[in-house]
């Protein structure tokens, strides 16, 4: 599977970006997507993911009700559309796959296989 993530750039707090995830190769019906990012010197969090075939969504605590992910079937893209951003949420951005027939998630950054390139997010306050 290859990802492909497109959609950072600069803006302002309070601003609304959306981050897209385009998938190719395998099919990633039985796969769980998920968007991680890594600020300068922190470690790389988990920010949310979907289980392709139920729909089922997580989130962190620091972006629930401000980001929203989901999918494209026909598209095999999964986005993340975030709305009220703030310099806190400034990290470069990563989307990531992992073979998930169970359908339960996948939660640690080690525990997925496939990762994109990373898209840069930079919110000015």
């Amino acid at each position: 599977v290859q990802l492909q993530a497109s959609g950072g750039g600069l803006v302002q707090a309070g601003d609304s970006l959306r981050l897209s995830c385009a998938a190719s190769g395998r099919t990633v019906s039985s796969y769980v997507m998920g968007w991680f990012r890594q600020a300068p010197g922190k470690e790389r969090e988990r920010v949310a993911s979907i289980v392709w075939n139920s729909g089922s969504t997580y989130y962190t605590h620091s972006v629930k009700g401000r980001f929203t992910i989901s999918r494209d079937n026909a598209k095999r893209t999964v986005y993340l559309q975030m709305n009220s951003l703030g310099p806190e949420d400034t990290a470069i951005y990563y989307c990531a796959a992992r073979y998930d027939p169970s359908g339960l998630g996948v939660s640690r950054a080690y525990e997925y296989t496939y990762w994109g390139q990373g898209t840069l997010v930079t919110v000015s306050s």
